[in-house]
Order: C-alpha cells, then sequence, then structure tokens
C-alpha cells in the first residue's frame, strides 16, 4: 500500500507570514501603496493571490498590516526615543535614528509613512498615513509637556509648535533621503537643528 503524501492535494501552499509582510513593507516602502502593484506584491511575499487574500486581505488591508510591521520594525526606534530621559536627548536620538534608517543602504529611501502617499488617489490611504504622521506630533507634544513640568524645558515654550516643528523636520529628512541626499549630510540638519534647541 502506497504512503500518503505529507502534504494533501489542494491544499495551499504554506509560507511564512512574518517573512511575506516583510517583504510586502519592502515593495510599498520602495514604489508607494499606489505604485505598489499586486503582481510585485505577491511575486515579493512568494505567494499567489489567494494566499494574500486569505492571509492578510485586500490590498488596504494588507497596506495596513505592513505599516503596523514597519511601525515594530525598521520604526521602532521611535518608542525607544521616546524614552530618553531629557526633551533634548529625545529630539537628537529620534533625528539621527531616523537619518540613520532613511539612508540606510538596504532600505528604499525615505520614509513609509511619507513615501507610501506619493501619486496615490486613495483618499482612504491618504488619511490612513496622515493619521499615523499626526500621531507623531501628540506623542511629541505629551512628550515635551512632561518635559516642561519637570522643569526639563522652560515654561514659555510652545510644546505643541515645539512638536509640529520636529515632525516636520523628520518628514523633510524622508524627503530628502529619497530626494538623494546622503547620511552625512542629513546628520549636518541635525546639528543645526539641535543648535536651535531651547536652552
Amino acid at each position: 500500500m502506497a504512503r500518503a503524501s505529507s502534504t494533501a492535494r489542494g491544499r495551499p501552499r504554506e509560507f511564512d507570514a512574518a517573512k511575506a509582510l516583510d517583504a510586502a513593507v519592502q515593495v510599498f516602502w520602495q514604489k508607494g501603496y499606489e505604485g505598489a502593484s499586486l503582481d510585485d506584491l505577491t511575486r515579493a511575499m512568494g505567494i499567489n493571490r489567494p494566499s494574500m487574500y486569505a492571509a492578510f486581505g485586500d490590498k488596504q488591508e494588507l497596506f495596513r498590516k505592513a505599516l503596523d510591521r514597519y511601525a515594530e520594525g525598521p520604526a521602532g526606534y521611535v518608542r525607544e526615543a521616546l524614552q530618553e530621559k531629557t526633551a533634548r536627548a529625545v529630539v537628537e536620538k529620534l533625528l539621527l535614528r531616523t537619518v540613520a534608517a532613511v539612508a540606510c543602504r538596504g532600505n528604499p529611501h525615505g520614509c513609509l509613512l511619507v513615501q507610501g502617499a506619493v501619486s496615490t488617489g486613495d483618499s482612504s490611504i491618504c488619511g490612513e498615513l496622515a493619521a499615523r504622521r499626526e500621531l507623531m506630533v501628540t506623542w511629541l507634544r505629551r512628550r515635551f509637556k512632561r518635559a516642561q513640568s519637570e522643569g526639563d524645558l522652560p515654561r514659555h515654550a510652545d510644546t505643541a509648535a515645539l512638536a509640529r516643528y520636529v515632525a516636520t523636520i523628520l518628514h523633510g529628512l524622508s524627503v530628502q533621503a529619497s530626494s538623494g541626499a546622503s547620511r552625512k549630510e542629513l546628520e549636518k540638519v541635525v546639528k543645526v537643528t539641535m543648535k536651535a534647541w531651547p536652552g
């Protein structure tokens, strides 16, 4: 009697969902939401469309999962930086780690939260990315408020404007990196920014 195959016929091929999602992150990061076709995604993920839909949902759902994965992985330094003891240390670490991330040779240049919105007319995706970028402003404002209450920032400092300023620099670093600015050039921008930090 012949032995049964360990993999039943007709059963979907098993794959590593985490690795597939990491591959999707890279595609979206490089091409943006609109530029990443389903063929690009499934080819990079090593799966077919039915498997993608079954595991991750449609393209929008996959993109949102990729954004979460990006926040936990390549952009995981953000939460670490917010734990620094002083507001100045928070900002300096955040800016330098951002430069390292957006200008890394092993990754697409720029930030997924910025690159993902390039040339997309999907209002839902644009709104999702805008909300996530705004979350950075919220986190910074809260951290600066705390620093102010601890005497780490002057009482007259406008924490809301300061948070928006830092977020603007962060996103600007991403745009500059995607335009070809080198890590050394971006680190000089960080030095200039820190010189303007309120004493």
